[in-house]
């Protein structure tokens, strides 16, 4: 009985100190994403398992291009993963398939030629001005994301992270780098 009494109790410790460092990693650090749906396609396809990293934007702000995970404007419990198209202090409009960008008395169009093809278009008729700690997002599938363009901004208390890597389908494992623009 005392040898079991022991194997036991050394079983506990061995749970207790992987549940020690395993609960703060998710929580805090990194966390798991699956993605659903096919508003990111073709950069995520549907299935993709995904790292989300949490600390990052602790140290700074969310930067253009970064696909992020957050919390639904619409319903708290809904995640959804998206691009950052709009920065805070910015004014987005989307108007005529193209995507401007209104900062400090400059237009720029957005060039995302390096994440979406030339066919996909971006339908819609929008013009929102971003406040502080607030960001406009689109999906990389413009005909069926639903996004900032459906939905409004996005505040930053909602975002979650930004996407790090993808370890699913291990055929397309990689780092995910934000596009230069």
């Amino acid at each position: 009985m005392k040898k079991f009494l022991t194997f036991f109790w050394e079983v506990v410790k061995i749970i207790v100190l992987a549940l020690l460092i395993v609960i703060p990693i998710r929580y805090f650090l990194f966390q798991p994403f699956l993605v659903k749906g096919q508003s990111m396609m073709p950069s995520f396809q549907e299935g993709d398992y995904l790292i989300i990293d949490q600390i990052s934007y602790r140290l700074r702000g969310p930067k253009r291009g970064e696909v992020i995970v957050f919390r639904s404007p619409e319903i708290s419990s809904q995640r959804y993963i998206k691009r950052i198209i709009g920065l805070p202090g910015e004014e987005i409009e989307v108007k005529d398939n193209k995507v401007f960008i209104y900062k400090e008395e400059t237009l720029i169009e957005l060039d995302e030629s390096s994440y979406i093809a030339s066919e996909i278009k971006t339908v819609g008729n929008v013009k929102i001005s971003l406040d502080e700690k607030e960001y406009f997002v689109l999906g990389d599938n413009r005909s069926v994301s639903s996004d900032s363009r459906k939905w409004g901004e996005v505040p930053e208390e909602n975002i979650i992270g930004r996407v790090l890597f993808r370890l699913w389908p291990v055929t397309a494992l990689a780092k995910i780098e934000a596009p230069a623009y």
